[in-house]
């Protein structure tokens, strides 16, 4: 009785030592075709890249239905293992987005030893983008359709107009497919994943909108979770509306804290002012002319000013963007002065994005999200944040959703309750996920660590040349350290365009998140 007794009273206090983790969420019912799947790794017929290889694996098509028998295609890549020796775990990646297509995100990591030597690195294009099971909205962006800037009511009914025919694109366009691409299915998806993977748990090195998504893969699984760093943080303790209304101040601080004097520093190269505000003056003028008299591209289409906010928006991600988007500022606002009507060879910034990414995006964001917004409430927040934050305050990304037909769908609400430590990196004037919504989702998420990264602006900074944030980041993810409390890092220093040019670290860009 005692020996029993003792062996009671030892067991409660380990328990009670020890962290107790919420019950991951229960399997769905899968047939076997299902769960017997092997992921063929070949070369990448569409990247090429000899490090990395690329597989598909089929998904239900609705994770409610798991059994009826349909499926999506969901294609993911690694990188190769150089030398055969097994990898001690897998780390999924994520860009962010929603809807950021990942095949290509693994190859940020090929010169991170310590990282590819012991972790399998999976890249995913997520349901509904990239070469997975596509949704698309028939190529129809509204955010393009007209001048957000303009609020007569002429112009604001025909932004609103398109917004409601956004929504009604993408929901007629992507048909069934586009009422279960969200993140609940998402979730799921990267779960089957981890079980053809051979793992019990996974890690994650997430992104953006890549932080959304690994929080809420670790509300849904937390037994699932091993390791994962949430990078450049989305709130996501808080809503999709909520993060997206925060752009506007996030895009003002990055221009003016950083781009414009910078861009003022090497007026010698760019010409465009040597004060930021001249720099920004510059802007506004060049943005006007072109606004009244867009120029003519090779391929027909046009610059106008909604495409000169586009250049500075995505320029405003990296540092390393910065270069190209002061040489087309510069180029634009020539070429205005002089009369040019037509242009050849414009500059690589002016590029456009691939459909079914927008598509996604719209997907996911507006059928997890409950929408609060009319069409006189959006229109009084576009003004109010308009004119506090001019470069982005007018474009309201999510204005569709207000239109969209949302299937009933209840996401669990990420708390961090039993979820194991995480480690969130975030740099303090990040323009896409700016630092406060980093803040309130840390505070909200029990557990997790903040590695804040001063005077630093990058979306996206593990794995992009920070040594600090590198060195700690893998000795979480690989050595299995959780820093005992929140940490710092100092930021790195912006581009010098009189310096030889250098090679360059893919980069982690896409509007909006």
């Amino acid at each position: 009785m005692r020996v029993r007794l003792a062996s009671a009273v030892s067991a409660a206090l380990l328990a009670a030592a020890l962290p107790t983790y919420a019950q991951a969420e229960p399997e769905p019912r899968l047939n076997h075709t299902i769960t017997a799947q092997t992921i063929t790794w070949s070369a990448c017929a569409d990247i090429p890249y000899p490090d990395l290889e690329c597989g598909t694996f089929q998904a239900p098509f609705d994770w409610r239905k798991p059994d009826d028998g349909r499926t999506v295609t969901i294609a993911v890549s690694r990188l190769k293992s150089k030398d055969g020796v097994a990898k001690k775990g897998s780390a999924l990646t994520n860009p962010g987005g929603p809807g950021g297509p990942g095949r290509t995100l693994p190859l940020i990591y090929t010169g991170r030893a310590k990282l590819v030597d012991t972790m399998e690195i999976i890249g995913i294009d997520p349901r509904g983008t990239g070469a997975s099971t596509n949704v698309t909205c028939g190529g129809f962006y509204w955010s393009s359709i007209t001048d957000p800037r303009d609020r007569s009511r002429a112009n604001t009914e025909l932004l609103y107009d398109a917004a409601e025919l956004q929504a009604t694109a993408c929901q007629t366009r992507s048909g069934e497919l586009g009422r279960v691409v969200n993140t609940e299915q998402t979730v799921r998806d990267l779960d089957l994943l981890r079980g053809l993977l051979g793992r019990e748990k996974i890690s994650w090195i997430g992104y953006s909108g890549g932080s959304w998504m690994g929080a809420y893969y670790a509300t849904y699984f937390p037994n699932r979770v091993d390791k994962f760093v949430l990078d450049s943080n989305t709130d996501f303790t808080s809503t999709f509306q909520d993060i997206f209304d925060n752009f506007g101040y996030g895009f003002e601080r990055r221009f003016r804290t950083d781009f414009l004097p910078w861009a003022a520093k090497y007026d010698s190269v760019y010409h465009l002012g040597t004060t930021g505000e001249q720099v920004r003056q510059v802007y506004e003028t060049t943005r006007a002319k072109l606004a009244a008299n867009p120029l003519t591209l090779p391929d027909g289409s046009v610059v106008d000013g909604v495409r000169l906010d586009f250049v500075l928006i995505q320029a405003q991600y990296s540092k390393l963007l910065f270069q190209d988007a002061a040489d087309s500022l510069a180029w634009l606002t020539q070429a205005v002065d002089s009369g040019v009507t037509a242009l050849a060879q414009p500059p690589q910034a002016l590029t456009q994005y691939p459909d079914a990414q927008s598509a996604t995006l719209y997907a996911v964001t507006c059928n997890d999200t409950k929408f609060k917004h009319n069409r006189a409430t959006l229109a009084a927040e576009a003004e109010r944040l308009g004119r506090q934050y001019p470069l982005v305050g007018y474009y309201q990304t999510l204005a569709p959703c207000a239109f969209w037909n949302r299937p009933p769908l209840e996401l669990k609400k990420p708390t961090g309750k039993g979820v194991p430590p995480i480690l969130m990196v975030q740099s303090v004037r990040d323009p896409a996920t700016p630092l406060e919504g980093a803040q309130r989702a840390h505070r909200n998420f029990e557990g997790s660590r903040l590695l804040t990264v001063n005077d630093e602006g990058d979306h996206g900074v593990y794995g992009f040349g920070n040594p600090c944030v590198d060195d700690i980041v893998e000795a979480f993810i690989v050595d299995g350290k959780v820093p005992p409390r929140d940490l710092t890092c100092p930021g790195m220093p912006l581009p010098d365009p009189t310096a030889p040019a250098a090679a360059t670290t893919p980069m982690l860009v896409g509007w909006p998140l």
